[in-house]
Order: C-alpha cells, then sequence, then structure tokens
C-alpha cells in the first residue's frame, strides 16, 4: 500500500482543495519534490505551503506514521530536512532527531484507483489493459512508443558495453560475437553466442583467404564434423578443422545443444553457419564498413552473399535437397539489422560521443517493417498503430518489461486508466 500512496502522491491523484495536516493546518502542494532513489527522504527539493509559512525540504511517505519509529527515522539526521510526513493512517506524533515535531498529512488513496490497480493487477489476464487502448489519445501513446524504444536500446547498450569490457573495448570481437548469436534467429542464439565465444574471430580473420578453412572453423567449433558421412566435401571440412583445431588448440562444442525441431529448413543452425561462413569470407571489418554505409540499402547488401556451392542443395551434412537459392532472405536480414546492426551502432555512438551514428541506428529502425510476432500482433489489434521496426522494439520492451512484470504503476498506458 505504501507504494501505491507513493504514487498517488507523485502524480496527483488526489484532492487538492481540502488537503489539512493532522492538527487541521491547510496544506498546498507548490512543488511535490523530485523522487529519491537514493537513501533519505522519498521526495526531496519539495515546497509545501501550511497555513501561511511555505516551507522546503523533504517528504516521506509510510503506510502509518509509526513506520517513522520502525524505520528509525528518528534518529537518522538525513529526515530531518523532512517538512510533511505523508500517512495513510497518523497513528503516532512523529519528530526529528532534535525532538521538533514534523507536520503530518493523512492521504488516503482513491477508491477508484484502488480499485483499477487491483483491476489491473491481480485479474487472471496476461494484459487486462489491452480493451482500455483504443481510448487513449495516439500523442500519449506515440510518446509512450518513443521512451520505451529509447530503453530498449539503453538496455542493449548496456549489454554491448559489458562485451566491450570483456574484450579490451575491441570493436570487431563484440560485432562478430553479437551477429553470430542473431544469427541463432532466436531459438538458437545461446549457443550460437557460446559458439562465437569459443571461437575468437581473429582465428577466422587468419584464415579469411579460404571460404572452405571459415567453414570448417565453424561447422568444427560447433561440434557438427564429428560424424562419418560418406561425402567429399564434409570430409574436406573434417581434415580442415582437424589442422586448425590443432593449430588454434580448440575445444569444440557438443552439437546437440543446437535445435532443429519446430525450426523451418532455412533456419537450420547447419545453413546459417554456412550463411555466416560467407559473410566472414567477404568482409573482414565488417563492423567498420557498415559505419560508413550511406543507406540501408547497402547495408543489407553486405549480407546478401552466397554460401558455398554445396548449400545449394543441402540444408544440412546427410541428405540432398532440391537446388535453391540460399542468399540471406528479406526478412531474416531485418532482423540482423534490428537486432545486431542497430544496437552496435547506437552503443558505437553513445561510447564515442558521436550523437549522429545513435541517430543514424533509430532511423534504420525507422525505414524496416515491423517485426511479425504475438507481442506486435496483440497490441496492433488492441489499437496501436505499429508503422515500422521502432514501434515493434518498442511494444516488444512494453510487454517484456511492464506487462510481464506487472509493473502496471509505472506503465503511462497504466497511468491513464488509474487517473481516469
Amino acid at each position: 500500500m505504501e507504494r501505491l500512496l507513493h504514487y498517488v502522491w507523485k502524480y496527483k491523484l488526489y484532492p487538492t482543495a481540502t488537503l489539512r495536516t493532522t492538527d487541521g493546518r491547510a496544506v498546498a502542494v507548490i512543488d511535490l519534490g523530485m523522487s529519491n532513489t537514493d537513501a533519505g527522504p522519498d521526495f526531496f527539493n519539495a515546497k509545501i505551503k501550511i497555513d501561511n509559512t511555505l516551507w522546503a525540504g523533504g517528504v516521506e511517505i509510510h503506510t502509518k506514521a509509526s513506520d517513522w519509529l520502525a524505520h528509525h527515522h528518528d534518529k537518522d539526521k538525513a529526515y530531518d530536512a523532512v517538512v510533511l510526513h505523508v500517512v495513510e493512517v497518523s497513528d503516532c506524533m512523529i519528530c526529528r532527531t532534535n525532538d521538533e515535531e514534523i507536520p503530518q498529512l493523512e492521504l488516503s488513496v482513491p477508491e477508484s484507483v484502488k480499485q483499477n490497480i487491483d483491476w489491473l493487477l491481480y485479474r487472471d489476464v496476461s494484459l487486462p489493459c489491452l480493451g482500455y487502448i483504443s481510448e487513449i489519445e495516439p500523442l500519449h501513446i506515440t510518446s509512450w512508443l518513443g521512451a520505451l524504444l529509447g530503453e530498449r536500446l539503453e538496455r542493449k547498450t548496456a549489454d554491448i558495453f559489458y562485451l566491450l569490457n570483456q574484450y579490451a573495448d575491441d570493436w570487431n570481437e563484440v560485432f562478430y560475437i553479437t551477429l553470430t548469436r542473431n544469427f541463432g534467429f532466436g531459438v538458437n542464439n545461446d549457443i550460437f553466442e557460446r559458439l562465437a565465444r569459443s571461437l575468437p574471430f581473429r582465428y577466422i580473420q587468419k584464415q579469411r583467404d579460404s571460404h572452405s578453412q571459415i567453414e570448417a572453423l565453424l561447422f568444427g567449433q560447433a561440434g557438427m564434423l564429428s560424424e562419418d558421412i560418406d561425402c567429399y566435401y564434409y570430409r574436406l571440412l573434417q581434415r580442415e578443422y582437424r589442422f586448425l583445431q590443432h593449430k588454434f588448440g580448440l575445444l569444440p562444442l557438443d552439437d546437440s545443444q543446437f535445435k532443429n525441431l519446430r525450426t523451418r529448413p532455412v533456419n537450420f543452425p547447419y545453413l546459417k553457419l554456412a550463411q555466416l561462413a560467407s559473410v566472414w569470407a567477404q568482409h573482414d571489418t565488417l563492423f567498420s564498413v557498415i559505419l560508413e554505409a550511406g543507406n540501408v540499402g547497402q547495408i543489407k547488401q553486405y549480407f546478401r552473399v552466397r554460401p558455398s556451392d554445396y548449400w545449394e542443395t543441402h540444408y544440412h551434412f546427410r541428405n540432398a535437397s532440391a537446388p535453391k537459392d540460399k542468399v540471406i532472405g528479406e526478412s531474416s536480414l531485418c532482423i540482423l539489422l534490428i537486432n545486431a546492426v542497430v544496437p552496435m551502432m547506437f552503443a558505437y555512438g553513445a561510447k564515442n560521443k558521436r550523437p549522429e551514428y545513435c541517430d543514424r541506428a533509430i532511423r534504420i529502425l525507422e525505414t524496416l517493417p515491423p517485426e511479425k510476432n504475438s507481442i506486435v500482433s496483440t497490441f496492433s489489434h488492441a489499437g496501436i498503430r505499429v508503422c515500422h521496426a521502432a514501434d515493434s522494439q518498442a511494444l516488444i520492451q512494453l510487454k517484456r518489461e511492464y506487462c510481464e512484470k506487472k509493473k502496471c504503476l509505472y506503465c503511462r498506458i497504466g497511468f491513464r486508466f488509474l487517473k481516469r
């Protein structure tokens, strides 16, 4: 209840004309103050007028006045600057460390807010507010989507900074890991990242003159060259990997960790590794090239590379298939740009204080079509216009960080619902 009272105070979800202290003095909130997430009062730099006196200082919020004593604020000088104690129940008088009494305001959470928050948080429905979204002004939705996109890019940037710290600010290595992870296309992301971490990018760069050796490194390190298959190309890769494994001291992964079940043939991990090998056979320092690219079409072109001839008639090593062009498709290209290129470009701009790269990253998202998944379709059917990938990324952030975690109090859609 204290958290809800904190929310009611912060967003003024209470009648302001009838506020009085527990001893009958009129209260006017001139400035709520700034929310404090560190030690000390809940709000600081507040301006509160009590009768005809203007006070400036902190505001502390508790469910019961006696919580002040239970938390030992009466002995903590950090709370001496409190000018108003906001409580739902005033069950005692409270003082500063010098025994000076602090004014108290009893503030009840409005019944409508209680009912709405219960309706949001405790209904057995994953997204109880969906039916209400269409009633919200589009301007409010657009503003919230912009903020959510910023949050998502910041989260991804933090992940990239963590990798940079691990790999001594080597942008090419971090891009290699990030891109390889996203070649897993969801179901295999984690094991693809483990593959990249077990096979340093410099080993691939050293063999760049041989397409077959790059394939041998990726397939062998993935544990996919350990069978006895009667195929010339497969045996060639086996021989190449044995040599490179000894040369670099490599320990391969277990290929059983790569998932094929319920995966379309075009997303089989074998084919994705073949496509990835072709990317690195064509480009040495791809991230640098991408940073200099003039437009999205040019970036896509860097990934439109053809795997070796063997993969024209194969999706894996065991059985041949009808001939088919295995160049990365348009939808897969968009996924790679959204989840690998854009976060890396945004992080590069943030790290090096080059805002033009951050702006370019956002513009790329605004030129790509929205992702097609259950999250996006759910919000779209509820009335939110999803125009491009920036919108779909924002909705993924909303679902995962607010809806699934029941953080309705911190969601602007939830706020509009509570305030009505």
